[in-house]
């Protein structure tokens, strides 16, 4: 009877815990973008070059290589972003500055700390947004942070580290890693946080020496 004891009260443990990351990374993903909830978003239709399976390559120092497919027929607007900031050098040298293990892995803040982005926001293509996209935050999938405007997306992305399908509906995901996620699993699991909230130190934030879009 004590070993069952104790193996529910492990397992209640556990949920607790994952609980709390849920809520934790809600919050995060949310506040992380507070200073581009007041930029004006980004609506245009000329999503051209985002249509269609893309591939990129997101090369992190000392750790190697994440190869991704990203999904422009389910969200144009994202994908024409994130290839239009890698392949004007805007990562080059910036940083992962939040990782929570078992949750997700966030960088693309010139700022480093949660608060920067690009010049520009777009469209939130998610359904509380009136956008459809039927890809779900599992494990290795690829999304955009945002504030709480749904249309302050700007440069900042994350990675799934494990599933999170609460997420679905109101965060833009467009792509999932195909290759590179023991890179992901690496950089999850090893990397020192200062915080609950997954906040990496300057000198500990692993960089993103350059994002490559291949095709």
């Amino acid at each position: 009877m004590l070993n069952i004891y104790r193996t529910v009260k492990r397992k209640v443990t556990e949920m607790n815990i994952k609980k709390t990351a849920a809520i934790l990374l809600s919050a995060v993903l949310c506040l992380s973008f507070a200073s581009c909830g007041k930029k004006e978003a980004e609506t245009t239709d000329d999503t051209s070059s985002g249509y269609g399976i893309h591939h990129a390559v997101i090369t992190v120092e000392n750790y190697g290589e994440i190869k991704l497919e990203l999904d422009g027929d389910t969200a144009p607007i994202t994908t024409e972003n994130f290839i239009n900031l890698a392949k004007s050098g805007f990562y080059d040298g910036l940083t992962f500055h939040r990782i929570i293990s078992g949750f997700m892995i966030q960088g693309g803040d010139p700022k480093g700390n949660g608060t920067g982005g690009s010049d520009k926001t777009i469209k939130g293509e998610f359904s509380n947004n009136g956008v459809k996209n039927n890809i779900s935050h599992k494990r290795g999938v690829i999304s955009m942070a945002r504030s709480q405007d749904m249309n302050s997306a700007s440069s900042q992305f994350f990675i799934m580290h494990k599933d999170a399908d609460y997420l679905d509906g109101s965060y833009a995901a467009f792509g999932h890693v195909t290759e590179g996620m023991d890179i992901v699993d690496k950089l999850a699991e090893n990397t020192p946080v200062a915080d609950s909230n997954g906040t990496v130190l300057p000198d500990n934030q692993p960089i993103i020496k350059s994002i490559t879009v291949t095709d």
